[in-house]
Order: structure tokens, then C-alpha cells, then sequence
């Protein structure tokens, strides 16, 4: 089985991770995969991961998130063009732009289309032009879809609104391969209150709920909690801005973009994640494996992968509240400990990265089981 990946972007994220750790899963279980990627294509740090794993890494310059449909046409020929060359079994889109595109060049080709949602941009939260334009474009390529995954239940739940057979639906929840900490890593993390958030500074996270809790906790409880806020993005400097006015430049660092999350993450206590609408974070998933305890905004994607309170802290998007839970956290290592542990065991059972290539590489199987001329 030959299958053809294919992204928007290979900036640092949580579909372009899900994308390494699905290739590199894939492939011990035998599945031929090549990529292309928009953008800087081979030499985006996703590019250079998937040609560190040893796959072949096509790019697609003129593939970007931007409404304009000249270029987006060009970058759609180009990918038709890889498809024609490499000839894949399947093409297996992630991300709107991408998923576009490859259903296109799929329906050009008589390639089949297996197209992964990390999060629909009609769900409540966004603009209802935004909204209108992306649910009318999913409605369209409905009927060029042979088989969507979505990664939570929720999400599925939304595109139960699409024209698209029910038998076509699957939800397939993000993994991360384990890299689990030795224990007497696990035991000092259960005595550290230090704070990590790994997320791109743009919406839909909301760095500036965190800065303002800890602002709080300071204030109202004399706690100055040392945070690591790992990422980058456009509203870095608003937040560094913000961080300056509260007077937490002692105690927040910005670290930009790293490679080695899974090291520093080894040295918190504590994580945390802040948005205002999430499919099935990776990023949570992450912290999980680590075995640290979360506080996470209360969000459908987010109680899917932390069902209840001996899982995690879950908050409103409100400051107050947040610092409250960071209060509870930081005056209990028993609550610490147990909420980690917890977090970990849900990782093991659910969110491995081989459970989800396994589950991937079932519906390619179904895909293909019917004739490039029909649908499923």
C-alpha cells in the first residue's frame, strides 16, 4: 500500500506533529508513505523530520492558507502532478486548504481520498461568514471524500451536518509515540509546581488567560510559579508585552519553537492549555504521556480525552478560575501526584501512537476495498 500525505504547512503544530508521529507509525507497520507539503515544503522543520524518517518529501510552493485562487489552482496542479508521477494507492489530506486541494487532484486522478479533520472551521467560536464559507466547501467535497476521520467524537458529531454517508465517518483519536520518563524522573516531577503550555501563540490558544491567573496567584496567594511557555507565533510580542505589564518577567519565559518538548516538559509539574475551541489536542496528549497534572480549558475535544475530575482540573475561560486551579495544584503534591498518574494511565490505554496507525491503516484498507470508480 502506497499512500501520498498531504499537509498545507510544515511550520511547528499540532496537525504537523500528528502527521510525523502517523507517518512514522505507519511505516513499522508496513505502509509505503511519501508526503507533500505546502510552503517550504522539504525544508519546514516537518519536511526535515519526515526526511529524517526516512520518506521521500515533495513540495508544493504555492500551497498556502490564503484565499486566492490563482495561486491555489497553480499549487493544485502541482499536487495533481506529484499525484500523476508517484502514482499513490491513496492520498491522505490534513488540514482545509490541503484537503481541497488533494480531493481535487484525487477526483482528477481517480486516486481516492482519505481526508483527516483536526478541527472543523464551522464550529461555534468563529465568525459566521467563516463559518458559512467553510461548511459550504465541506458540503461541496462531501461527494470526493471516500473515507473522514475525525479526531474526537465531537468533531464527528459536526460532520454529521455534512452530506456524507454515515459508513464514511471514522473517528480516529490522536496518538504520540511513548517516551515515558524514568521513575525517579516521574517522582521529583510530583514534587515540582513549575508550569508548561506548549501551544502555537495564535488563536485559538489564549496565552493571555494564563498571564492573568498568575498575575492572580501572586497577588492573592504570594505564589510566584516559575512557567515555560513553549511555542511561537504572531501574538508572541503580545504576550511578551503583557507579561512585562503584570510584572511576570522574572517568572515567564518564552521559549520560541523547540525540539526537545518531551525533555522540557520532563522538568514541570504542571501543564496547562487555554483555548477558546480545540479538536483533540496533541499537546494535552503530550502532557499526559509525561504524567503531569493538567489544568485545561473545559472544551468537548478536551473531556473526551479528560473525562473527569480525577483526570484533570477543567476550567472556564476565566482567569479567576484558573488561578484557583493553579492554587489547588500548587499547595497539594498529593493532588500533584494523583491527578499525573491518572493522566498517564489514560495515555497508555487510548492515545498511543500505535494504536492510532493501526486504526488508520484499517480504513485505508476499507477505502481501497472498492473500485476507484465508485463510492463507498
Amino acid at each position: 500500500m502506497k499512500v501520498l500525505q498531504v499537509i498545507t504547512k510544515g511550520e511547528t503544530g499540532g496537525a504537523q506533529s500528528h502527521v510525523r508521529t502517523l507517518c512514522a507509525a505507519l511505516g513499522r507497520q508496513g505502509v509505503a508513505v511519501q508526503a507533500a507539503i505546502g510552503g517550504a515544503g522539504p525544508t519546514s522543520p516537518l519536511g526535515r523530520d519526515l526526511e529524517a524518517l526516512g520518506l521521500h518529501v515533495h513540495g508544493i510552493p504555492l500551497l498556502d492558507n490564503g484565499l486566492r485562487p490563482l495561486r491555489f489552482l497553480q499549487a493544485t496542479r502541482d499536487l495533481l502532478r506529484i499525484v500523476r508521477t508517484e502514482s499513490p494507492d491513496l492520498l491522505h489530506a490534513h488540514s482545509a486548504m490541503a484537503g481541497v486541494a488533494a480531493r481535487l487532484a484525487g477526483a482528477l486522478s481517480g486516486v481516492p481520498v482519505v481526508y483527516t479533520v483536526h478541527g472543523f472551521a464551522f464550529k461555534a467560536g468563529n465568525s459566521w461568514p467563516r463559518r458559512t464559507v467553510a461548511w459550504t466547501t465541506e458540503a461541496l467535497l462531501a461527494p470526493l471524500t471516500r473515507r473522514m476521520v475525525c479526531v474526537s467524537e465531537h468533531e464527528r458529531a459536526l460532520a454529521g451536518s455534512l452530506p456524507l454517508p454515515r459508513r464514511r465517518l471514522h473517528t480516529v483519536v490522536n496518538g504520540v509515540d511513548d517516551i515515558a520518563a524514568p521513575s525517579d524522573a516521574m517522582a521529583w516531577k510530583r514534587e515540582s509546581t513549575a508550569i508548561a503550555m506548549v501551544a502555537r501563540m495564535a488563536p485559538p490558544k489564549r496565552h493571555d488567560l494564563l498571564l492573568q491567573a498568575l498575575a492572580r496567584l501572586r497577588d492573592t496567594a504570594g505564589r510566584d510559579c516559575s512557567v515555560s511557555l513553549l511555542g511561537d507565533g504572531p501574538e508572541r510580542p503580545a504576550h511578551e508585552a503583557l507579561a512585562a505589564r503584570l510584572g511576570l518577567q522574572s517568572s515567564v519565559h518564552f521559549t520560541g519553537d523547540v525540539a526537545d518538548v518531551p525533555a522540557r516538559l520532563a522538568r514541570h509539574g504542571i501543564f496547562v492549555l487555554m483555548s477558546d475551541h480545540e479538536g483533540l489536542p496533541i499537546s494535552l496528549i503530550e502532557a499526559m504521556r509525561a504524567g503531569m497534572a493538567i489544568v485545561a480549558s473545559d472544551l468537548p475535544g478536551v473531556r473526551e480525552l479528560l473525562p473527569g475530575p480525577e483526570h484533570a482540573l477543567l476550567v472556564p475561560a476565566d482567569p479567576e478560575a484558573l488561578a484557583a486551579a493553579l492554587r489547588q495544584l500548587a499547595e497539594s503534591p498529593v493532588l500533584r501526584a494523583r491527578l499525573g498518574a491518572a493522566a498517564r494511565q489514560r495515555y497508555e490505554r487510548h492515545y498511543t501512537a500505535e494504536r492510532m496507525g493501526s486504526a488508520v491503516r484499517g480504513i485505508y484498507a476499507a477505502a481501497l476495498r472498492h473500485s476507484r470508480s465508485s463510492i463507498a
